[in-house]
């Protein structure tokens, strides 16, 4: 007989058993795992969020260009960075928490240092992401990310490329990537810094 009850996951007692690292090759292990959190995370949402193999995973971590955050030695988020136009513009890409670790307070956690990062290596790059999630946009705006329209965002072919595993692709599509049902976030470092 199958039971109707919900799923009992692990608890995490709270985020500070979490560490969250700069991924290094010490941390390639954990490269297929997170590609199945992100496949996992798109399906659930119903969103597109771009899916990479465990070898750009690996090759971000061995840039210094990716963040980690690890309990009890397994994988409790990941998040990387990217850039375009040349590196004017820079985004924080595949942002997950594996779902024993959410309501922790751990994507927070790991976008800070992402975006810590990211104004690290390229100081001068806009940050932007585009997003469904009503937590991320909280998160980017407690940055200093700012609502505003996708012709304010990248140019990059290859960028909106990455769109194409989104169920939504079409509507940007005929939308001539001007607008989706994704929200677009930017943080310019040129109006200042983040005032929260």
């Amino acid at each position: 007989m199958i039971s109707n009850l919900p799923i009992e996951l692990p608890v995490v007692e709270d985020s500070a058993s979490v560490e969250i690292y700069i991924a290094t090759p010490e941390h390639f292990r954990f490269a297929h795992e997170i590609c199945l959190l992100i496949k996992e995370a798109a399906a659930q949402r119903g969103t597109g969020i771009a899916r990479r193999a465990p070898e750009y995973i690996r090759e971000k971590m061995a840039e210094g260009k990716a963040v980690i955050a690890l309990g009890d030695n397994e994988v409790a988020g990941f998040c990387y960075i990217e850039t375009w136009d040349h590196g004017n513009y820079a985004v924080n890409s595949g942002l997950i928490v594996s779902p024993q670790f959410r309501k922790k307070g751990i994507a927070r956690r790991i976008k800070r240092k992402a975006f810590e990062l990211s104004r690290t290596l390229y100081p001068e790059a806009k940050l932007f992401g585009i997003t469904t999630s009503l937590a991320v946009m909280k998160i980017n705006s407690d940055l200093g990310y700012e609502p505003v329209t996708f012709s304010e965002l990248t140019n990059d072919d290859e960028f909106w490329q990455g769109c194409q595993s989104c169920p939504n692709y079409d509507v940007l599509e005929r939308m001539k990537r001007k607008m989706c049902l994704c929200t677009g976030m930017l943080f310019d470092p040129n109006k200042g810094p983040s005032q929260k």
